[in-house]
């Protein structure tokens, strides 16, 4: 079990260290992270054997975070840990695409049980490192390729980290700043001319109806239907 890895969503410092502790000490290896985007973006860059996610966190709920890895392919079990009660909660967990729900406060032995039992299973599913652009376009996650018609298109690395950026935030609309962000180093002087040249030649690649310019905010991923 050593080499099992988890993503664990945990806004609270407290708690998320005290998992975390407790999950090592178990013989996993526990990512913690305490904002939805950021996990967004280590459930699209890693392999896990499991998801662990708060519901009210910064940046984007926990809720939202599985759903949108639902719809790209991701198919990793997730476990909900929240203080949300409700039924209406819990229905909305299921339909997100978690496998299991475990309310706050709870025991962590309870909560190791729920993971043992969800890893032995193997939900896993195959073709959870291709999306399906389009008929005859697929973007490979696990090594951030991108192929049309079975061929390899070569993307510049600023293109090819923007292509996964909208695939990992489909339907969503992106702040120039969030683009920015991601694009640009510390060091970089973040460029319009240079995000709209990226977008422009995504669009040629994978068509122009995928990547909306939404007025005075950004742009949007549009998946196909």
């Amino acid at each position: 079990m050593a080499n099992q890895r988890i993503l664990l969503l945990e806004d609270d410092s407290n708690l998320n260290e005290t998992i975390c502790e407790y999950l090592e000490d178990n013989g996993y290896e526990v990512d913690g992270i305490f904002d939805g985007y950021d996990a967004e973006d280590r459930i699209y860059e890693n392999d896990y054997d499991l998801l662990l996610l708060d519901v009210n966190t910064p940046g984007i709920n926990g809720f939202e975070v599985l759903k949108n890895a639902r719809e790209q392919g991701i198919k990793t079990p997730a476990i909900y840990i929240t203080s949300l009660n409700s039924v209406d909660d819990l229905e909305q967990g299921f339909e997100s695409g978690c496998d299991d729900y475990i309310r706050k406060p709870f025991e962590l032995k309870e909560l190791l049980i729920r993971i043992e039992t969800l890893i032995k299973r193997g939900f896993y599913h195959e073709d959870k490192d291709l999306i399906d652009i389009d008929d005859n376009i697929r973007y490979d996650y696990k090594n951030s390729l991108l192929y049309v018609d079975n061929q390899e298109v070569q993307l510049s690395a600023k293109e090819a980290t923007l292509l996964k950026l909208f695939l990992q935030s489909s339907g969503q609309t992106l702040s120039h700043e969030r683009i920015f962000s991601k694009l640009w180093g510390y060091d970089e002087e973040p460029s319009d001319t240079s995000l709209r040249t990226y977008i422009k030649n995504l669009r040629k690649i994978i068509g122009k109806d995928r990547i909306v310019s939404v007025k005075k905010q950004g742009y949007r991923y549009s998946p196909k239907r």
